[in-house]
């Protein structure tokens, strides 16, 4: 009897054969020698897409935040250093992670907590908590009367898209940094300074949505362009194609975010007919799963089926299904080590040309569907 061949295609993989844990890794160290299966192989897997492909100096990097994460201070530890290095070129997140990042930017305290706790207790102390995060009462009443007191400038009494708005916001936070002598608190702030559009797919779905609802009551002129945002975005991700690069989406969580990023490719193919294939790169970190049908646990296999995805770069698609709180810094920590800094794209400070293309496509398409009907 012949001996049995060994199915080499599948045993081609590296031994797991790591070395000892001695202590003295580095964040990166640990994930390339320790993570080798389940979830952290996924992380591993995800931290190499990011820094060998996603990094890329032709690829432009759309991040999506949901989940309390500004409050629990990683727009301080992550996303800050992220943008400073040119790793993230635009944003789309919950409103109310903006309204919580505005805390820090204004010198307020969010403290270290326990949800072993009774929350009657806490409210008849004052005390508002976000799982394990406590803070004051007032630093809700702050925080909103410092967005009433901006918004009442004059620059803010128009429509506009929220990445303007959050823009104006950054300029504002970063004014009140400085006459604090505070120190990269605030990622609104940051993406001021680094020109990083920053969106919110919901924005009357957070505290700073309902201080603008308040001040309309009051005639003020302020108001969200959601057509703008829509338009925007489809524009950062078109031109970024069009001009020969790449485009990567980067998810955190799920939510209303994920899809706002990731419906730039039909919002090209489905609505205004544009020829694309998809977005090159998808990386996620999630706890939310696919079976129940949400929009949040939805894999990149099936974004294909919408067009969201390019099913040629599905290789380039790498699911975490881990708490974004452990996630991201330790793939923060990874690019940080692995990848030089790039140079940043200033993508907000490109806003009016990139939609002049968009809209020139567009026209064309239309064009050359009438001409075709007619033949």
């Amino acid at each position: 009897m012949s001996a049995v061949r060994k199915p080499r295609h599948y045993l081609g993989g590296k031994r797991i054969d790591p070395p000892a844990i001695t202590g003295r890794e580095t964040a990166a160290d640990l994930i390339d020698s320790a993570f080798l299966a389940y979830n952290g192989a996924r992380l591993r897997e995800g931290a190499r897409l990011l820094t060998e492909r996603m990094l890329e100096e032709d690829v432009t990097v759309g991040l999506s935040v949901t989940g309390a994460l500004t409050p629990a201070g990683l727009g301080m530890s992550a996303i800050i250093p992220l943008l400073e290095a040119g790793f993230v070129d635009w944003m789309v997140s919950t409103g109310a992670n903006l309204y919580h990042d505005a805390h820090f930017g204004l010198g307020l305290d969010m403290h270290q907590g326990t949800f072993h706790v009774d929350d009657v207790e806490l409210r008849e102390k004052g005390v508002v908590r976000i799982y394990d995060i406590f803070f004051d009462y007032r630093v809700l009443l702050d925080t909103d009367a410092f967005f009433r007191e901006i918004i009442s400038a004059p620059e803010f009494q128009r429509p506009m898209s929220t990445a303007e708005f959050h823009h104006l916001c950054g300029r504002y936070l970063r004014a009140r940094e400085d006459k604090l002598g505070l120190k990269r608190r605030s990622l609104l702030a940051a993406a001021w300074e680094y020109g990083v559009p920053v969106y919110t797919s919901a924005p009357g779905d957070s505290s700073i949505g309902m201080n603008v609802a308040a001040k309309a009551l009051e005639g003020n002129k302020l108001m969200f362009d959601v057509n703008a945002d829509v338009n925007e975005t489809a524009a950062i991700v078109w031109s970024a194609k069009a001009a020969g690069g790449k485009s990567a989406v980067w998810v955190l969580g799920g939510g209303s975010p994920k899809n706002f990023l990731l419906q730039t490719e039909p919002q090209i193919q489905e609505v205004l007919g544009i020829a694309e294939k998809g977005h090159d790169y998808f990386l996620a970190v999630t706890d939310a799963r696919p079976d129940s049908g949400g929009l949040s646990g939805a894999t990149p296999a099936e974004a294909v089926s919408w067009g969201k995805i390019d099913p040629d770069q599905l290789p380039g698609a790498v699911i975490c299904y881990t708490d974004a709180t452990i996630g991201l810094p330790l793939l923060t920590a990874y690019a940080l080590a692995r990848h030089a800094p790039r140079q940043r794209k200033r993508i907000y400070d490109r806003r009016g040309d990139l939609m002049k293309r968009l809209q020139r496509a567009y026209m064309e398409q239309g064009r050359a569907h009438a001409a075709e009907a007619k033949r």
